[in-house]
């Protein structure tokens, strides 16, 4: 996709954003107390979530968003079908603005899928069902289903004393099933709650007059226990920054001991012809005693450094209970456990994965101290390039020098 595409289709989510709201806003009966722009905004904001979440691409989720803008803009028009009338202000809207008809298909495809019982027949339909009714596990869907039954009785002018409208709870949570997987696995267990709650609602009755502070209460635990179900699943993007990162130090350490062995193995070419041949006729051609011993060091010097970029670094290679309950060792280093048993560096390893804050500080100690490591090795090498350069120009012109003024007319006997 041109970079001129992207910035239209840009441009394009954001004129949808604008006439979305402005249509909810002047267009809607003040009765839609669910129906109203906070939905619109939840739902746009699940269905980016859940389709990242789920592998769609980049086109997938602009459609996606799109449908999600659009999806309940028919309450305008009607308040029974109005997923048509959506569909069609959404097909409008689109075509006027050059989008392709097929993709126009597909976004009112989305919407027409949010039908009840909904229908989704590809992964875009799904995401956008379980965005729609993602409420059911969030821990305000009491709040968010007051709002709905107080919409309902307003504009359908039906009542429901309260074990009315849990027994309808209770029946839509029982027949109600997500679609997509990480939904399910994020979401699952707190929709599970929920529904628990109208059970218990509908058990006792007295629960109907619990106190704002313990509805509040409850909801802090179900936020909790939503952060908790978020953080047992590492984001992809941090992932596949960890990935990446430790495969570029590992690829440059690579690199570095290649760039170490070629100074190597150049280096005791030299030496080695120096020393088999020119060594032994120094006595015949004195005036190059000097130029060859500069060779020598320069050639002596550039392996030291050169050996010393490659020399491994062993630390003690144990670590204690203590070490790991104050999270003061990193595991993902094998120099910090290569003389424990595996009994204890089993055990540490289940503790640091049971902390998604170990974890992840270990992952950044690792990549940390592999590239400390590339630092010290870089700079050996770029020392013993820089001796190896300056110095060889050095040796070949005192060669010259040495053959063009210093040569004897004949040698010594």
């Amino acid at each position: 996709m041109s970079f001129q595409r992207m910035q239209d289709n840009k441009e394009l989510l954001v004129e949808a954003k604008a006439f979305a709201e402005n249509l909810i806003r002047n267009d809607f009966p003040d009765s839609l107390e669910y129906h109203d722009i906070e939905h619109t905004w939840d739902v746009v904001k699940a269905a980016v979530e859940i389709g990242e979440h789920s592998g769609l691409g980049k086109e997938e989720l602009e459609m996606l968003e799109l449908a999600a803008w659009f999806h309940d803009l028919g309450y305008r028009n009607s308040l029974d079908d109005h997923e048509t009338h959506s569909a069609e202000i959404a097909q409008n809207f689109l075509h006027d603005r050059g989008y392709p008809d097929d993709k126009i298909m597909q976004v009112m495809g989305c919407i027409m899928a949010t039908r009840m019982p909904q229908s989704p027949t590809n992964l875009m339909e799904e995401v956008l069902c379980d965005a729609d009714l993602l409420h059911l596990a969030r821990p305000e869907y009491f709040k968010k289903a007051r709002q709905l039954r107080s919409e309902i009785e307003k504009l359908y002018g039906k009542q429901y004393t309260e074990k009315q409208w849990m027994d309808s709870n209770k029946d839509f949570f029982k027949e109600h099933q997500f679609f997509t997987d990480y939904v399910k696995n994020t979401y699952g267990s707190i929709k599970q709650e929920n529904y628990k709650q109208v059970k218990k609602k509908l058990k006792d009755e007295k629960k109907d007059k619990k106190s704002i502070e313990n509805l509040e209460k409850e909801r802090d635990k179900l936020t909790e226990k939503l952060k908790k179900a978020k953080e047992q699943k590492p984001d992809r993007g941090i992932e596949t920054m960890f990935r990446l990162t430790s495969k570029n130090h590992l690829d440059l350490s690579a690199m570095a001991d290649n760039k170490a062995n070629i100074m190597i193995s150049i280096n005791s070419i030299i030496l080695s012809i120096l020393v088999s041949v020119l060594y032994r006729k120094l006595e015949e051609y004195p005036h190059l005693v000097i130029p060859a011993a500069i060779l020598t060091v320069v050639c002596l010097i550039t392996i030291v450094f050169a050996i010393l970029a490659t020399r491994p670094n062993i630390s003690s290679g144990k670590f204690n209970r203590e070490d790991i309950t104050n999270r003061k060792t990193n595991l993902l280093f094998f120099g910090n456990f290569h003389d424990m048993s595996l009994e204890d560096y089993d055990w540490g390893m289940r503790q640091m994965m049971k902390d998604s804050g170990y974890l992840y500080g270990s992952l950044i100690k690792d990549i940390y101290y592999l590239g400390t490591v590339l630092g010290k090795k870089y700079k050996l090498l770029r020392i013993a390039y820089t001796v190896f350069m300056f110095g060889f120009v050095i040796a070949i012109l005192s060669f010259l020098i040495a053959e063009a003024f210093f040569k004897q007319p004949y040698p010594y006997y």
